[in-house]
């Protein structure tokens, strides 16, 4: 709210700022606000006129802060995406179903052993998921042969479920406009599992895979680990998509990895509760 009212304020300025240059002075004295004779009572009868201006120019102004408050608000709500740009980079964080976006590369997060085994069990891949959506529109998906063919190496040590091999965390294996990407690591339960430092570690390493993959388009990414990701640490089971969020683009900000102008990372978002694209421009 804070936010809205500085926000709005400053655009109020700006067209009072107007008004009050072009509007000749004369015009705030025609409406009589106080008269005179109630200023006679308080001492002031001289100076009707000069009070009036003033009282009305202060109304002119409240009813234009109103005015662009409510204008402002309504434009948060409706707007569907923000631009961030800087010297090397831009981004752009959007409202959006990552299957329906064109003209790009897609990033699909599996788990670090790349399975593909869409079910409800806990160790399986939820169906409503990103990664279980895109293998059930994938059925004849063989990512052990896109494995084979991107020369992705495993691992030393297995994964802690099945003792399958695993890949680093951030790595991508390509399939055409979809980057495949190896992501959280599984706990004896099948459960994908992360820490905060394992996280932004993983950014890193993605940022210099799709530095090498983005093939002069547009990169359209998911915020990773908004979904079952469990985060382990103080901070609890999960963390919230608006701090997720804030980490990517920092990350991403801090790398010297990065999609070359005039293509750009386009990261989409879900609409929940606890996020607004509003909350971003303080934060970045």
């Amino acid at each position: 709210m804070s936010d809205l009212l500085k926000k709005s304020a400053a655009y109020a300025f700006a067209a009072i700022s107007a008004v009050f240059t072009f509007v000749p002075e004369a015009i705030f004295g025609k409406v009589i606000l106080i008269s005179e004779g109630v200023l006679k009572q308080l001492g002031l009868g001289d100076y009707t006129l000069e009070i009036n201006i003033i009282m009305n120019r202060v109304l002119t102004f409240a009813i234009i802060w109103f005015i662009t408050a409510i204008g402002y608000k309504v434009y948060l709500l409706l707007r569907n995406k923000i631009k961030i740009k800087g010297n090397n980079y831009k981004i752009i964080v959007e409202y959006g179903d990552l299957f329906k976006t064109k003209n790009c590369k897609r990033v699909i997060s599996f788990d670090e052993c790349f399975s593909t085994k869409v079910g409800n069990n806990p160790a399986e891949i939820k169906p409503t998921s990103i990664c279980g959506q895109y293998l059930i529109a994938h059925p004849n998906l063989n990512i052990h042969s896109l494995i084979l063919n991107s020369q992705l190496k495993s691992l030393n040590s297995k994964s802690k479920y099945n003792n399958n091999e695993r890949y680093e965390s951030g790595r991508i294996v390509p399939n055409g406009d979809d980057l495949l990407l190896a992501f959280a690591r599984l706990d004896k339960n099948g459960l994908g599992r992360l820490t905060r430092d394992e996280y932004l570690k993983c950014l890193s390493v993605l940022w210099e895979e799709i530095d090498k993959h983005y093939g002069q388009k547009d990169v359209c990414i998911p915020i990773l680990g908004a979904g079952v990701t469990r985060f382990d640490g103080g901070s609890g089971a999960s963390i919230p998509q608006q701090e997720l969020l804030d980490m990517m683009i920092w990350s991403y900000k801090l790398s010297s990895h990065k999609i070359k102008s005039p293509y750009k990372l386009r990261i989409m978002c879900r609409r929940s509760e606890d996020f607004s694209l509003d909350k971003i421009d303080s934060q970045v």
